[in-house]
């Protein structure tokens, strides 16, 4: 009798164990998933950014089903008018006080390297989607951080490229003065002359100018083949309006976008931006998928996605699904599971998150059509190049991330 009871005790006690166990293993901290978002709701960046990105990641939180691991999923955003005090005031209290267990975007790189550097002492996570400095993979990289859409390295290397090419072999920069910039003017300088062109000169602009007069004057007066924009947003769709205004496109010299939306090009017009050569992660007419999500986009939004856009619904849903499969949302298992878990769906196919926190991807080399050539509403792009993912960002072997094993 002694024996059975104890035989029983034990299996009591297993069994105990076992539902224990499978309690740690599917938890949610807080019993609700809430994402964050730090964007820029009014400003420079509102178009590219702003409700079209929580936009997305709503989207792609009622395609999962609104719950994961039984606990609903809540987005919330705040505007953090490109400031950023703003922006770590806010993630310290949503990470400190508000229970948000991941920044999915933050606008402005300056920002987003310090909500990461938040997120590493608080052992949170943020994706970064819009933000493009190279920094937050190499000298800044962090265990809970990923960067997720572009940087400014691989897109300089890939239109500069393309332009030298095509002739473009002297360049003058207008460029946006702060660490977006920055690093997007470092990264295609470098580029331009490591294929063999020169540099001319290079002109710094504040954040959302109005007027690019001197600017664009300067550049003029370089004699550059290319003037490239190192800007972003409202800035780059103001700047290179009024370079064309100017003369720039059509005087011999050809205008090159180190980083262009979509919106800017709508902003713009075929007419003045036609034959524009760009480098984008995403296209809204590339295949079915991406025009079957567009299209589910623009009955909301009333214009198409752009990549950083269809960015955070892809990385939404990728976070949602890695949740789901490691069982909990415990940062270190999750980080794990979301850089175990391959990424495929209509941003990336087999996308994955590297160990520095890159998401290594394809990259579309396209350029801007003609009035002629546009068939239908948002038809601005055609295909000239892609580019593959180990090609266009930085190797293992050049990072400067601390955590990758070379």
């Amino acid at each position: 009798m002694q024996l059975g009871n104890h035989i029983l005790k034990k299996s009591a006690a297993l069994t105990v164990a076992a539902l224990l166990s499978g309690t740690a293993a599917a938890q949610v901290s807080g019993n609700v998933v809430k994402i964050g978002l730090l964007m820029d709701m009014s400003g420079a960046y509102s178009e590219v950014a702003g409700i079209g990105s929580v936009t997305a990641a709503r989207m792609a939180v009622e395609d999962f089903g609104g719950k994961v691991l039984g606990k609903p999923v809540q987005v919330i955003y705040s505007d953090m008018q490109n400031k950023v005090d703003l922006a770590t005031s806010t993630a310290r209290q949503w990470f400190d006080v508000d229970g948000v267990d991941v920044i999915m975007d933050v606008n402005m790189s300056s920002a987003a390297l310090a909500v990461s550097d938040i997120a590493k002492q608080k052992n949170k996570i943020v994706v970064v989607n819009i933000s493009g400095s190279p920094r937050l993979t190499n000298e800044a990289c962090n265990a809970n951080t990923v960067h997720y859409v572009y940087d400014t390295y691989a897109l300089a290397r890939s239109t500069a490229k393309a332009v030298l090419k095509n002739g473009g072999d002297s360049w003058y920069f207008v460029t946006v003065d702060y660490t977006f910039g920055h690093d997007f003017e470092r990264d295609a300088m470098e580029a331009v002359k490591a294929g063999g062109g020169k540099v001319a000169g290079s002109v710094r602009v504040p954040l959302n100018a109005s007027d690019y007069s001197s600017a664009v004057t300067q550049a003029l007066a370089s004699k550059s083949k290319v003037v490239a924009f190192s800007t972003a947003g409202a800035d780059t769709a103001n700047s290179i309006k009024q370079a064309t205004e100017f003369g720039i496109g059509k005087n011999g010299q050809r205008i090159a976008g180190m980083l262009v939306y979509i919106n800017e090009i709508h902003a713009l017009g075929l007419q003045n931006a036609q034959g524009m050569l760009l480098t984008s992660g995403f296209y809204w007419d590339r295949d079915e998928e991406t025009r079957a999500f567009s299209r589910r986009y623009f009955e909301r939004m009333k214009k198409m996605p752009n990549m950083s856009q269809a960015g955070v619904y892809s990385s939404t849903l990728h976070y949602l699904r890695s949740i789901q499969a490691a069982g909990t949302d415990a940062t270190p298992e999750l980080m794990k599971k979301m850089k175990e878990l391959p990424i495929n769906d209509m941003f990336a196919k087999n996308g994955r998150i590297r160990e520095d926190g890159r998401m290594i991807h394809d990259l579309y080399l396209y350029q801007v059509k003609s009035p002629s050539e546009s068939k239908y509403a948002w038809d601005y792009y055609k295909l000239v190049q892609t580019i593959p993912g180990d090609e266009a960002f930085t190797s293992v072997t050049n990072s400067r991330c601390p955590l990758l094993k070379k």
